[in-house]
């Protein structure tokens, strides 16, 4: 099983391969190698790349809502 790093760009884990460590004014941080390249594009498309990691994110966090909430409901004595 290969190891993953957390991006703290697009907020999800990838595996190490696809990533690459970057200084920021805050220390070394991983980043994947999918969002420095975005970062080369023009302003479209980085807005459009923007608005898919958005997405991406906002069906994860519903996601795990879902499941909070359907093991809370399931758990929960009538």
């Amino acid at each position: 099983m290969s190891e993953t790093a957390f991006c703290y760009h697009c907020r999800t884990h990838h595996p190490k391969e696809e990533m690459r460590l970057i200084d920021t004014k805050a220390g070394k941080r991983w980043r994947c190698i999918r969002s420095i390249e975005a970062t080369k594009k023009g302003r479209l498309e980085r807005e459009a790349y923007g608005r898919q990691v958005t997405a991406m994110n906002k069906a994860e966090a519903q996601r795990k809502a879902r499941l909070v909430l359907n093991g809370r409901t399931a758990t929960t004595p009538p």
